[in-house]
Order: structure tokens, then C-alpha cells, then sequence
């Protein structure tokens, strides 16, 4: 399941082109997802469309909050 803020689409490919993209994953230490990201970004750059990153996702437990009562 995709994360809050992630748009989420059914994606089809030839099998030989989703195992070169697994090898360069693994490759990069990233995801399928991930570099399929990647690729696509290089890409559209190279055609002089930007995209900006949207704000990652929080990690983590939330920080305690100083309470001076």
C-alpha cells in the first residue's frame, strides 16, 4: 500500500524489463518503486521538465515535548 501522499497505479511491463530494473535496484540499494522514481525524474530532467521532490514522509516516534510546568 502506498504511503499518505503517494499516488498509487497499476503498472505493466514486459518481464525482461522489470528484471533489469530489479538488477539495478539492487544495484543502487533501492526498491523497484524507488528506482523507477529515479529513472523517471532523469528522464523528464533531461527534457527540461523539473519536478520537485515532494516533503518526505516522517519516521520515527514523535519527539517528547519539553513541558516546564
Amino acid at each position: 500500500m502506498a504511503p499518505p501522499g503517494k499516488k498509487s497505479f497499476p503498472l505493466r511491463l514486459d518481464p525482461a524489463l522489470y528484471t533489469a530494473l530489479e538488477r539495478a535496484a539492487a544495484g543502487d540499494f533501492r526498491s523497484v518503486n524507488a528506482q523507477v522514481e529515479v529513472l523517471l525524474r532523469d528522464a523528464l530532467g533531461r527534457r527540461g521538465i523539473k519536478v520537485t521532490a515532494s516533503e518526505p514522509a516522517k519516521r520515527g516516534r514523535p519527539k517528547k515535548e519539553d513541558s516546564n510546568d
